[in-house]
C-alpha cells in the first residue's frame, strides 16, 4: 500500500479494534483505490476515504420479546447508516446468530459501493439483530419482529432509510416488521423492499440477487466466448439466492450439482434438475427443513455433514467448470480457492457478501479465473429494490418481463463500468479493482459537491 492508504488503514484498525470482517472489507478497497488516490490530489483534500470509511450514524439497541414459553428473551438489534450521498439508506436486515457490529459494518460499507454501481439513487446501510429465526414459531418470529420495529421505526423511512431483507429475513419477517411500522406510525408508505406482491412488492423481488448473479456472470463468459450450455456449477447455501441462482442456470443449461445449509451439503453428480430444485424450495422456504433431507428424496446423491475446525470446505473440492458461493461471508479460504482451481474451476461468481478470503481472492486473480466479486455480482437484489421503491412511489406493478429486462440491463451496466474501470486504473479485466474505483468515483463526486457533511 501507499503510505497514505496504509495510514488510513493503521487508523482504521486502531478506531475499530477487533472488527475483522470490517477491517478485511476495507483493506481490500483501499487496495484497490491507490491509483485512484494518487491520481486524484481533490479526493486526498477533501478526506473522502477517511469519510467514507466512519459511518454517518451507528444505531444499537435492545430488542425484548416473549417466547412460545412465556419466557422474556433479549437480543441485539443494529443499524448502520454508512452513506447518503447519492440516496436514501439502504441494505438488507440481517437475523443470524453471527451478527455484531463488526459484521453490520462490513457488510454497510459494501452496500455503499455496490449500491452505486447500480446507478440508482441508493445510499448505503445495514442492519439485524443476532436473533436466529430457524426453529421458532411463526407466533415467536412475529413478536420479535413487531419488538424489533418497535426501536428501528424511529430511524428509517422512505425518504430516509429503506431496509430490505438479507439473511433470515424474508417475506414472513419483511410483512411481519412492515404491520408494526404501519401500526405504529399510520402510514402505508415504501418503508421496505421484499414486501408481498399484493401489497406493495415487486415481482423478480426474490429472485433478483440469484437471477442477476447470473446475468453479470454470463456477461464475464461472453468475454471469452463462452456461455453456461453444458457448464457443471457449484453453489453452496440453499436460501433465496442460491435457489434462483440454480433456477436461472439451469435455465441456460447448465449442471447444479451442489447446495448446502449450515449443517452440511449435498452432492448430486446427475445434476439438480427442476423437479428436485422445486422439492428443495419446498423444502427450505415452507416446511423450514434441512437439506440432508434432499437424500431421502433422492438416495442416489450424497450429504457430507459439516466438520468444525476443518482447514477447507470439501464443497469446493469437486471438479466443476464454475462456482458460486452463495451461503455467508468467508467460506473460500485460500486452500479452497486452490481446490476449485485445481478441478477446473474457469469462473467464480459471489452470491453472497464476502465469501472468499483476502488470500483467496488474490490466488484466483493471479490464475487468470473470471472473479466476480459481491459488490457487483450481487447488486441485482438491491437493483430490484430500488425499482421496488419506485413503483411504490408512483403506486404502480410493473410486470415480470418488464422488472426482469431492467435487471438485465442493471447487470450489463455494472459489468461494463468494472471492465471499463478495471482497464483505465489498474490489470485488464479485474472486476475487483474496476467496482471498488467505479463505485467510488460516484460516491467520492457527491460528497464534494455536497460539502462536508
Amino acid at each position: 500500500m501507499s503510505e497514505i492508504v496504509d495510514n488510513i488503514f493503521k487508523v482504521v484498525t486502531q478506531k475499530n479494534s477487533g472488527e475483522v470482517e470490517f477491517h478485511q472489507a476495507v483493506h481490500e478497497v483501499l487496495h484497490s483505490l491507490e491509483p485512484i488516490i494518487d491520481a486524484y490530489p481533490e479526493f486526498r483534500y477533501h478526506k473522502i476515504l477517511e469519510r467514507m470509511i466512519e459511518p454517518e450514524r451507528l444505531i444499537s439497541f435492545r430488542v425484548p420479546w416473549v417466547n412460545d414459553a412465556e419466557e422474556l428473551q433479549i437480543n441485539r438489534g443494529f443499524r448502520v447508516e454508512m452513506s447518503s450521498a447519492l440516496g436514501p439508506y439502504k441494505g438488507g436486515l440481517r437475523f443470524h446468530v453471527s451478527v455484531n457490529q463488526s459484521i453490520m459494518k462490513f457488510l454497510a460499507f459494501e452496500q455503499v459501493f455496490k449500491n452505486s454501481l447500480t446507478g440508482l439513487s441508493l445510499g448505503g446501510g445495514k442492519g439485524g439483530s443476532d436473533f436466529n429465526p430457524k426453529g421458532k414459531s411463526d407466533l415467536e418470529v412475529m413478536r420479535f419482529c413487531q419488538s424489533f420495529m418497535t426501536e428501528l421505526y424511529r430511524h428509517i423511512g422512505e425518504k430516509t432509510d429503506v431496509p430490505a431483507g438479507d439473511i433470515g429475513v424474508g417475506g414472513r419477517e419483511i410483512g411481519f416488521m412492515f404491520g408494526q411500522y404501519k401500526r405504529i406510525t399510520n402510514q402505508f408508505t415504501g418503508v421496505l423492499t421484499g414486501k408481498g406482491i399484493e401489497w406493495g412488492g415487486s415481482y423478480i423481488r426474490p429472485e433478483a440477487t440469484g437471477y442477476g448473479l447470473i446475468y453479470f456472470s454470463g456477461n464475464m463468459l461472453e468475454t471469452r466466448n463462452e456461455t453456461f450450455e453444458g457448464k457443471t456449477c457449484l453453489v453452496s447455501g440453499s436460501g433465496n439466492v442460491s435457489l434462483f441462482t440454480t433456477e436461472k442456470l439451469i435455465e441456460l443449461g447448465a449442471k447444479v450439482i451442489t447446495l448446502s445449509d449450515s449443517n452440511g451439503f449435498i452432492l448430486d453428480e446427475e445434476g439438480i434438475d427442476r423437479k428436485k430444485l422445486d422439492y428443495v424450495m419446498k423444502l427450505k422456504n415452507i416446511q423450514r427443513g434441512r437439506i440432508a433431507e434432499y437424500i431421502e428424496e433422492y438416495p442416489k446423491a450424497k450429504y457430507f455433514p459439516v466438520e468444525h475446525n476443518r482447514d477447507s470446505n470439501p464443497l469446493w473440492n469437486v471438479k466443476a467448470d464454475c462456482a458460486f458461493p452463495c451461503a455467508t461471508q468467508n467460506e473460500i479460504n485460500e486452500i479452497d480457492a486452490k481446490n476449485l482451481i485445481d478441478n477446473g474451476v474457469i469462473l467464480v461468481a459471489e452470491g453472497a457478501n464476502m465469501p472468499t478470503n483476502e488470500e483467496g481472492v488474490e490466488l484466483f486473480l493471479d490464475k487468470g479465473i473470471l472473479y466476480g466479486p459481491a459488490k457487483a455480482t450481487n447488486a441485482g437484489g438491491v437493483a430490484v429494490s430500488g425499482l421496488e421503491m419506485s413503483q411504490n412511489s408512483s403506486r404502480l406493478l410493473w410486470d415480470r418481463k418488464k422488472v426482469d429486462s431492467e435487471l438485465k440491463n442493471i447487470m450489463k451496466r455494472i459489468h461494463t463500468l468494472c471492465l471499463d474501470n478495471s482497464d483505465r486504473y489498474s490489470t485488464k479485466g479485474n472486476y475487483v479493482d474496476g467496482a471498488n474505483i467505479a463505485g467510488f468515483i460516484r460516491v467520492a463526486e457527491a460528497m464534494i459537491d455536497q460539502g462536508y457533511v
